[in-house]
C-alpha cells in the first residue's frame, strides 16, 4: 500500500510540473482543474519541489501569485548554480544570496515546518547566520544544513536554544563551535556529519541537552580532540556511529573513550576501525546491532581487544548484522581464547560481507557462542575466489544451535558453483533441525525448474542432516 501511495504521489508531482502551465493558460478555455484545488492540496504538492521551482509558479496566474509565500517546506541548494556556465563565480554567489534573502523577506509570517540549506559559506557567513535566525524565529521544526566551510564558522546561538526543533541534521566540514549553553527540549533526531568535536566539555554539553532524543547519528566526524564522552540518553532508540575513513598513521588509533548507556536502545550501528574505544552499558535484549570492523594489520591486537569489549556489551542482543571482518577481529590468534560471552538471546544473525576462506574459522568459533540461533543469513554469499577444503566446514565440535534451534538458513547471491554447493551440502548435513533453506539466485538461469532440481539433488546427496528441510529458490 505504501508503494502505491508513493508512486501516486510522485505521479501527481510530475504531472503538476508538466501540465500546470498548459492548464492555467488553456487557449481553448477549458477547465483549469489544478488551480481549482484547495490551497492546502496545492501547498502539499509544492512542498515536494525545490524552492526555486516553487517561486516560479507565481507567474502562472493571479491564483498562483502569492501561493508560494505560504509553503511550509523550504529547500535552498546552490549546487544548480555551479553546474551552469552562465556568469562567473562571484555573480553566482550574489545571485543565490539575493534569492534566499528575498524569499525569506517576502514569505508570510506563518511557521516553517522544514528548512534545508546546502551552500558554500565562503563570502556569505553573515548571510547564512541571518537566514538561520529568521528560520528559528519562524518556529522551524526540521532543520537540515549542509554547509561547505573554508574558514572558522559558528552557527548563531539561537539554533542551539530552539524550543521548536524536533530534527537537526548538520553536515559541516569544520570544528563544531558551541555556545556556553545549549538546550533542545523537544529534539528527537540529531545527525552530525563531518564536524570536528572541539573538546570533551562542549561535546558532552551538546549530548546532554537533548532529553527527548530518539535518534542519534554521528557520521565521519573527527574525535581527535576528545578523551572521554558519554552518550547517556534514556529516550534514545537508534544510534549510528560511522567513523571517519582511516587515512592516517596507525598511531592515531589511540582515540577517545565513548561510554554508551541507553537502556531504551533498539538499533545500534557501528562501522569503523575502532579508533575510539566503545563501552556499552545496560543494553536490552531488543537491540538489533549492525557491526563492521575492518582490520589494520599493524594494530590488529589493539583492534581485537576493542572489538571484544564492544561485543561483550552486546551480549543481550537478539539480532545482529555482522561483517566477516568484524568476526575475524574477534578471533585474532594473539588474543586469549575465553574472551567472548555466550549470546543466549541472539536468534538472528546476518553476515553482511562475502565469506572468505580466512573467515570460515572465526565464523565457526562465533557460532559456538550462539546456542539459541534460529536464523542465519549469508547476505553476500561466498567470495567467488574461495575454494573449500574438505575440512573447512566440517566442524569438530558442532555448534549447539545446529543441533537444537537453527530453523532457517538464507543464502543470497547464489551462482551455483561447486564451492557453494559443497558449502551448503555440508551445512545441511550438520544442521539437524533445519526446516528451510532459502536460496536467492544471482542470475536468471536458476529460474529454470530443471536446473533448480539438479542443484537440489546435489545438495541432498549428503548423509545425515534434516530430511524434512524444504529447499526454496528465490
Amino acid at each position: 500500500m505504501a508503494t502505491i501511495v508513493s508512486r501516486s504521489r510522485w505521479h501527481t508531482i510530475n504531472s503538476f510540473k508538466r501540465h500546470t502551465a498548459l492548464e492555467v493558460h488553456n487557449p481553448e478555455g477549458g477547465e483549469d482543474k489544478i488551480s481549482n484545488l484547495h490551497d492546502s492540496i496545492l501547498l502539499h504538492i509544492l512542498s515536494y519541489l525545490p524552492t526555486r521551482e516553487v517561486v516560479g509558479t507565481c507567474i502562472l496566474s493571479t491564483r498562483w501569485k502569492n501561493l508560494w509565500t505560504c509553503v511550509e517546506n523550504i529547500d535552498f541548494d546552490d549546487s544548480f548554480l555551479y553546474s551552469s556556465r552562465v556568469f562567473g563565480y562571484p555573480m553566482k554567489v550574489t545571485t543565490f544570496m539575493h534569492f534566499v534573502h528575498r524569499f525569506l523577506q517576502l514569505r508570510e509570517e506563518s511557521d516553517i515546518k522544514k528548512f534545508r540549506l546546502s551552500c558554500r559559506v565562503c563570502f556569505s557567513a553573515s548571510h547564512v547566520c541571518s537566514w538561520l535566525s529568521i528560520v528559528i524565529r519562524h518556529n522551524v521544526q526540521d532543520l537540515d544544513l549542509c554547509l561547505f566551510v573554508e574558514e572558522p564558522f559558528m552557527l548563531p546561538q539561537c539554533v542551539f536554544s530552539s524550543k521548536t526543533l524536533t530534527s537537526l541534521k548538520l553536515e559541516m566540514n569544520c570544528v563544531l563551535e558551541l555556545p556556553t549553553s545549549t538546550c533542545f527540549p523537544f529534539l528527537k533526531t540529531l545527525h552530525l556529519c563531518l564536524v570536528t568535536f572541539r573538546d570533551d566539555s562542549s561535546t558532552q554539553r551538546l549530548l546532554s541537552s537533548c532529553p527527548m532524543l530518539r535518534e542519534l547519528a554521528i557520521l565521519d566526524c573527527e574525535w581527535m580532540n576528545l578523551k572521554l564522552v558519554a552518550i547517556s540518553i534514556s529516550s534514545l532508540k537508534s544510534l549510528i556511529i560511522d567513523d571517519l575513513p582511516f587515512f592516517g598513521s596507525t598511531d592515531d588509533l589511540n582515540g577517545c573513550k565513548i561510554k554508551i548507556d541507553a537502556a531504551s536502545l533498539t538499533f545500534l550501528k557501528y562501522s569503523g576501525y575502532l579508533s575510539n574505544e566503545i563501552c556499552l552499558y545496560n543494553l536490552s535484549s531488543s537491540v538489533n546491532a549492525s557491526i563492521h570492523i575492518p582490520i589494520l594489520y599493524e594494530k590488529r591486537n589493539q583492534i581485537a581487544f576493542r572489538a571484544v569489549k564492544l561485543f561483550r556489551g552486546l551480549h543481550k542482543i537478539s539480532a545482529a548484522r555482522i561483517s566477516s571482518r568484524a568476526i575475524e577481529s574477534l578471533f585474532i590468534a594473539d588474543i586469549e581464547k575465553d574472551r567472548l560471552p555466550i549470546f543466549y538471546n541472539l536468534t538472528h544473525l546476518e553476515l553482511s560481507m562475502e565469506l572468505e576462506n580466512h573467515s570460515i574459522g572465526p565464523l565457526k568459533e562465533l557460532l559456538q557462542c550462539l546456542p539459541k540461533l534460529q536464523s542465519l543469513h549469508f547476505s553476500e554469499g561466498l567470495d567467488p575466489c574461495m575454494h573449500l577444503c574438505e575440512d573447512d566446514w566440517n566442524l569438530k565440535s558442532v555448534p549447539p544451535c545446529f543441533l537444537s534451534s537453527l530453523k532457517t538458513v538464507k543464502y543470497s547471491n547464489f551462482h551455483g558453483n561447486d564451492t557453494e554447493i559443497s558449502f551448503l551440502r555440508n551445512l545441511l548435513e550438520i544442521a539437524l533441525v533445519l526446516e528451510k533453506l532459502n536460496i536467492v539466485c544471482s542470475k536468471r538461469p536458476f529460474g529454470d525448474l530443471k536446473k533448480q532440481k539438479e542443484v537440489e539433488d546435489q545438495l541432498r546427496s549428503g548423509h545425515g542432516g534434516s530430511v524434512s528441510c524444504a529447499i526454496k529458490f528465490m
